[in-house]
């Protein structure tokens, strides 16, 4: 009976310390004290929200507006960036590696199953680049064209599905990242490029000739894009959240997107020029952290 007792003690202490090991692996804000840094996923090519200057620098919209958080919910913890890709962006959130994603990922039904999201703080339009000497106006054009995106994003998927691109025949071309996605378009192997409306404008500002380009076409998808942080960690993203609450209601919020949409920005000291749309608008009267799927009912 006593070692019956024993082994049954021993196995309630086994599953205590293995829930308190979880526990504090979900605990960023722990995990952050305990390390003294925070690792940063930042995007490589998605301007102005996340993008490299060089150098191990990076710089955005939410690459900012993620730093002042960091400095006011992590005080004096050393921020490491670490850049992120569509296809690795969820999966190093979800193994710890990246603490905080801040590049340009859409809040989705799917995706909230593996991490979290904090409230919504950009909406984007899926829409389509193409050179503006092409005669492509709508997805209707798009028939027997090459079409490029990313790997791991949604957007080809946006544009079959859509009513009017089910019949559309074309060929879909990959880029490893958003800059490989342009450069499929402006070096003539692709016709257009689906992504993003923001992406595609900060493309297109920092291009070589930017007037060579255009966004046309029909919106395929409102996509709200957001923090991205770790799941089951409830403490972290409301955190977030609250910061995000204050800097809306300071207008921190609205500084930070006239530095970046409508201002002059690195590296070329050029502007995307786009003003805030009505969507973020509303959100900004009404935070959310609703995912894309209650955008587009």
């Amino acid at each position: 009976m006593k070692k019956h007792l024993l082994v049954s003690a021993f196995a309630v202490a086994l599953a205590t310390l293995a829930a308190g090991v979880q526990a504090q692996a979900n605990d960023t804000l722990a995990k952050i004290k305990s390390s003294g840094k925070v690792v940063m996923g930042v995007r490589e090519s998605s301007p102005p929200l996340s993008y490299t200057l060089g150098d191990g620098k990076y710089t955005g919209y939410h690459v900012e507006l993620c730093q002042n958080i960091l400095k006011s919910i992590a005080p004096g913890a050393a921020v490491e960036y670490t850049p992120v890709t569509s296809a690795n962006r969820i999966p190093l959130v979800q193994n710890g590696t990246v603490d905080i994603e801040c590049g340009s990922t859409t809040n989705n039904a799917t995706r909230q199953k593996d991490v979290s999201f904090a409230l919504t703080t950009y909406v984007t339009e899926v829409r389509t680049a193409v050179k503006s000497t092409s005669k492509i106006k709508s997805i209707a054009d798009l028939e027997g064209k090459t079409v490029a995106t990313t790997t791991g994003t949604t957007s080809v998927a946006l544009l079959r599905k859509h009513k009017r691109g089910a019949d559309i025949k074309f060929t879909e071309v990959y880029g490893k990242d958003h800059a490989d996605s342009f450069l499929l378009l402006e070096s003539g192997r692709a016709d257009a490029f689906v992504m993003d409306d923001n992406l595609l404008a900060g493309l297109i500002a920092g291009s070589k000739n930017p007037k060579d380009f255009v966004i046309v076409g029909e919106t395929l998808n409102v996509e709200p894009i957001a923090i991205m942080v770790r799941k089951d960690d409830p403490a972290f993203k409301k955190a977030v959240d609250d910061y995000i609450r204050a800097a809306i209601k300071s207008g921190e919020l609205n500084k930070l997107y006239t530095k970046w949409f409508l201002s002059p920005i690195p590296p070329k000291n050029t502007s995307v020029n786009l003003a805030m749309g009505s969507v973020l608008a509303g959100l900004m009267k009404n935070p959310s952290d609703a995912p894309a799927e209650e955008f587009n009912k």
